[in-house]
């Protein structure tokens, strides 16, 4: 599964990270969400998807 971030979308809101840290994290410049894993294993798919609804500036997209 490919799961990329749309930087000039992303406010750092950081619920991405809080629905899945192992996957998720911070830049430490701008706080902008990047992707830890690339691509994602398809046992992770739920945690994924549910960063993807959460985010509030639909920054997230996932392709299976």
């Amino acid at each position: 599964m490919r799961v990329t971030i749309d930087r000039s979308r992303c406010q750092g809101h950081a619920l991405c990270v809080l629905a899945a840290p192992d996957l998720f994290d911070l830049d430490d410049v701008d706080s902008h969400a990047y992707v830890r894993v690339d691509p994602m294993p398809a046992s992770v798919g739920e945690a994924v998807h549910s960063a993807a609804q959460n985010c509030p500036e639909q920054a997230i997209s996932v392709a299976d």
